[in-house]
C-alpha cells in the first residue's frame, strides 16, 4: 500500500526516463560540473556574461552578432534595432511615430549594410518576427511570402534563417537573425536557444543606454547647454570612429575686409590658381579611390576655374566693389539671377556650384576669423559642399556628422575624400548637439553619441 502512495518514482519509473534520456546522471552519480570543453555550452555561458556586463555601444554592437554566430555555427548573423523612421522632427507622442528596424549590429555581410538596411515592422522576414512577436524559421528564406531581398548584400549564399525579436519590458527593441548556406537547417533546439539569448540580448541594449533614445523619448538638456549622454542614429557613410568636441560648419561672413584694390586683385589670382591645381588633385583622388561617375561634379568645377570669363568678370566685380569678399558675392548673385532667367535644373545647379566656388575662393585670397574651424573638431552641419574640401579640410577635422538634408551620392564622395569618419541623415542632431560638447562619430555602425561615456571614450582610444 506505501509502494502506490509513494511520492517517490519507482524503480522501473527511473528506468523509463533514463532510457529516455541517456544524458541524465543516474541518482548515484551525484551532481555533474559541466565545465569547459563543450563548445557550444562554453559560447553561451560566455555570451550571457558578455551581456551582462556594462558595455560601450560600440562593443556591444561589434561583439553580440560575433558571439552568437560563433554559437550557432552560422556565417552570418545581424542585429537590428527598432528606431524612429528617417525624420528630424520632433514629435509630441514618441511612442506613436512611426519606427523601422535598422541593422547596427553584423557579421557576414559587408560592412556598408550597417545603418542602411531598413525594414518596417511587418516588413520582410524580419520584420514579421517582431510584428508577430514570435521566432521564425524557414530553409530557403527566399521563397517565404514575406521575403525582401537587398540586393547589395548577397544573402541568397544563406538561404537557412532562422530570426526572433528582441523583447524589451514595453515592447520590441529590435530582432536578432542568424542564416546559414543552404543544407544545414536549423533545429528546434536552435530556435529555443535563440529566444532564450535574446533576452540577454534584451537586456544589452538597455545597459547600453539605447533605449530612451531609440523609442524616442525626450532627453533634457542641462543648465550649460549640454546634454547628458544620448545616442543619435543616422547613416555611415564613411567608417571609422572618432572624437572630438563639435564645431558648426561655417562660411565667410558678409562683411568684407577692407584692403588696396591692388592686394585684393593679386590675392584673387593666386587663390584661382590654388582652388584649381586643388580640384584638379581632388580628381585624381577620385579616381585612386574609385569613386567613378559619383565624382563627375569635379569637372564642372574644373570647368569653371578654366572659364576666363569667370576670372576676368571676378576680377572685374573686385575692382568695382574694392574687396574680394564684395566682388565675389556679386559673381554669385549674378549667376543665380542668370539660372532663374533659364529655369532649367542644369543652370541651378551650376549656379550654386558657382556660388560655392566663390565662398571658397574668397577664404582662400582674403581668410575670415570668423569663419575659421578649430581642429580636430567633429563638425556639424546640414550639408557638405566643394568649399569643405578646399577650405574647411584645412582644419583637419577628426569627423563629420551631418543632418537629414546631408544624404545623396555627392555628399558620399565629399565624405570620402575628406577621409575621416562620417555619418549622414543623423536624427535630432541639431536638437541636441552644441558647440564644444563632445562627440563620439560612429561611421561603422551609423551612430553619433554625444558626450560619450568614459568606456566609449576609452574603446575608440584603444583602437586607435
Amino acid at each position: 500500500m506505501r509502494d502506490e502512495l509513494s511520492d517517490e518514482p519507482s524503480a522501473e519509473v527511473s528506468r523509463d526516463r533514463r532510457a529516455e534520456r541517456p544524458d541524465l546522471p543516474a541518482a548515484s552519480e551525484g551532481p555533474v560540473v559541466h565545465g569547459r570543453g563543450e563548445p557550444r555550452l562554453d559560447g553561451v555561458v560566455d555570451f550571457v556574461a558578455f551581456a551582462a556586463r556594462a558595455l560601450a555601444l560600440t562593443a556591444f554592437l561589434d561583439e553580440a552578432p560575433t558571439r552568437i554566430a560563433e554559437i550557432f555555427g552560422a556565417p552570418v548573423c545581424s542585429l537590428y534595432l527598432l528606431e524612429p523612421a528617417a525624420g528630424d522632427e520632433p514629435v509630441d507622442d514618441p511612442a506613436a511615430a512611426p519606427h523601422e528596424l535598422v541593422m547596427r549590429g553584423n557579421v557576414g555581410f559587408p560592412a556598408m549594410a550597417l545603418g542602411a538596411v531598413r525594414l518596417g515592422v511587418g516588413e520582410g522576414i524580419t520584420g514579421m518576427a517582431v510584428a508577430l512577436g514570435r521566432p521564425i524559421s524557414v530553409a530557403e528564406a527566399e521563397h517565404h511570402r514575406a521575403y525582401r531581398h537587398f540586393a547589395q548584400l548577397g544573402e541568397e549564399r544563406y538561404p537557412v534563417f532562422l530570426g526572433a525579436p528582441i523583447m524589451g519590458p514595453e515592447g520590441p527593441l529590435g530582432a536578432i537573425i542568424v542564416q546559414r548556406e543552404v543544407g544545414r537547417p536549423f533545429e528546434g533546439r536552435d530556435v529555443e536557444l535563440l529566444v532564450a539569448l535574446s533576452a540577454s540580448l534584451a537586456h544589452g541594449i538597455l545597459r547600453a543606454d539605447l533605449l530612451d533614445q531609440l523609442r524616442g523619448q525626450a532627453i533634457t538638456r542641462g543648465p550649460g547647454g549640454g546634454t547628458r549622454r544620448v545616442t543619435l542614429t543616422g547613416k555611415p557613410v564613411v567608417p571609422g570612429r572618432a572624437l572630438g568636441a563639435i564645431s558648426a560648419l561655417r562660411r565667410p561672413a558678409s562683411r568684407p575686409r577692407e584692403a588696396a584694390v591692388a592686394e585684393e586683385v593679386g590675392s584673387l589670382r593666386t587663390a584661382f590658381e590654388v582652388a584649381s591645381r586643388a580640384v584638379e588633385q581632388l580628381g585624381k583622388q577620385a579616381v585612386e579611390l574609385g569613386l567613378g561617375d559619383e565624382a563627375d561634379f569635379l569637372q564642372t568645377y574644373a570647368q569653371i576655374l578654366d572659364d576666363r570669363r569667370f576670372l576676368e568678370r571676378a576680377l572685374e566685380l573686385v575692382e568695382l566693389k574694392r574687396s574680394i569678399g564684395g566682388g565675389m558675392a556679386e559673381v554669385a548673385r549674378e549667376a543665380t539671377r542668370a539660372a532663374r532667367l533659364t529655369g532649367d535644373a542644369f543652370s541651378e545647379r551650376r549656379a550654386r556650384d558657382i556660388e560655392d566656388l566663390c565662398d571658397a575662393i574668397t577664404m582662400l585670397a582674403a581668410g575670415d576669423p570668423r569663419a575659421e574651424l578649430p581642429s580636430k573638431a567633429v563638425l556639424v552641419g546640414d550639408r557638405l559642399t566643394v568649399y569643405d574640401l578646399l577650405v574647411t579640410a584645412k582644419a583637419r577635422p577628426s569627423a563629420i556628422a551631418l543632418g537629414e538634408a546631408g544624404s545623396g551620392e555627392r555628399t558620399r564622395s565629399l565624405a570620402a575624400l575628406l577621409g575621416v569618419p562620417c555619418v549622414t541623415a543623423v536624427q535630432g542632431l541639431f536638437r541636441w548637439a552644441a558647440d564644444g560638447d563632445v562627440a563620439l562619430v560612429d561611421g561603422d555602425h551609423g551612430l553619433v553619441v554625444l558626450n560619450p561615456s568614459k568606456a566609449d571614450v576609452q574603446r575608440v582610444r584603444s583602437a586607435r
